[in-house]
């Protein structure tokens, strides 16, 4: 069960605001590193979390290999595209939520903030 709208609201007001940037930025310093990425990944999968305690996503639910981008893709888009892409989608998300009109684009973009670093695709 998720958490009451007042918590989630007040958690953004209190901290997601602010602490979302400082995720979304350690993450992709981690993600730079290249040794440091699985880290990095973890920490992008909690950016909705941050910003407003929305349930963390899983990745190793039963199904999360099927219907996925070829991993070899996924990399090379990753180190030519995703890691440069994704940093400047998710600090344009991260802007837009700190205002009223742009919340609603800064949600619908940190929900695909994985698929925009790695072309990985949630199920479910």
């Amino acid at each position: 069960m998720g958490r009451p709208f007042l918590v989630r609201a007040l958690w953004f007001v209190l901290v997601g605001w602010w602490l979302t940037p400082v995720v979304v930025n350690i993450a992709w310093a981690l993600n730079a590193t290249i040794l440091l990425i699985p880290l990095g990944i973890k920490l992008v999968n909690l950016v909705p979390t941050a910003l407003s305690l929305a349930e963390p996503r899983g990745l190793d639910a039963p199904d999360s290999g099927r219907g996925q981008t070829n991993l070899l893709v996924r990399a090379a888009y990753f180190l030519l595209v995703g890691w440069w892409l994704s940093w400047l989608w998710a600090n344009l998300a991260a802007f837009l939520a700190v205002t009223i009109v742009g919340l609603p684009v800064a949600f619908w973009m940190f929900n695909r903030l994985p698929y925009v670093t790695s072309l990985y695709r949630f199920h479910g």
